[in-house]
């Protein structure tokens, strides 16, 4: 039986429901998936007190994380299997502890088995966090095999 055609949109869907399954760390640390679509994501993520450097603000590997996720959802959207290449941030004011990070994800350029993707971290009130670029590759395999190619 072949394949059934699936949208762009519901393939970015399907693939993110596979990858929420297996995120044990993004599950565990309270990241919320809030919308998924072809080559782009927004990740959600409140602050607590376990995420606290010694400045009393939130260290930044968690504001990298959200980022970093944020891409992974993006580029693993058309259900082809893509890992981060090079990835790196720059943040521009410190997340304070109790807000909600919101990162939104976008593709800038797809070729080949190459992508870039600009994220923008805002907090709770818009207000820019962090700016992080990240370049995936793709690599061998599907999310869901199952699933036919996109219309």
């Amino acid at each position: 039986m072949a394949a059934e055609r699936l949208t762009a949109q519901a393939v970015a869907e399907a693939s993110a429901r596979v990858m929420w399954e297996n995120d044990v760390t993004c599950r565990a640390l309270g990241v919320r998936v809030e919308e998924v679509g072809p080559g782009r994501s927004t990740l959600s993520l409140t602050i607590d007190a376990q995420m606290a450097n010694f400045h009393g603000t939130c260290h930044g590997g968690y504001i990298f994380l959200l980022a970093d996720s944020a891409l992974s959802y993006a580029c693993n959207s058309y259900n082809r299997r893509s890992v981060a290449h090079v990835c790196s941030i720059t943040y521009l004011q410190p997340a304070r502890l109790g807000e909600q990070l919101v990162a939104r994800a976008e593709e800038r350029a797809r070729v080949g088995r190459t992508a870039i993707y600009d994220v923008s971290v805002r907090n709770e009130s818009g207000e820019l966090i962090a700016e992080f670029r990240g370049q995936s590759r793709t690599v061998e395999g599907k999310l869901l095999p199952e699933l036919g190619e996109p219309e």
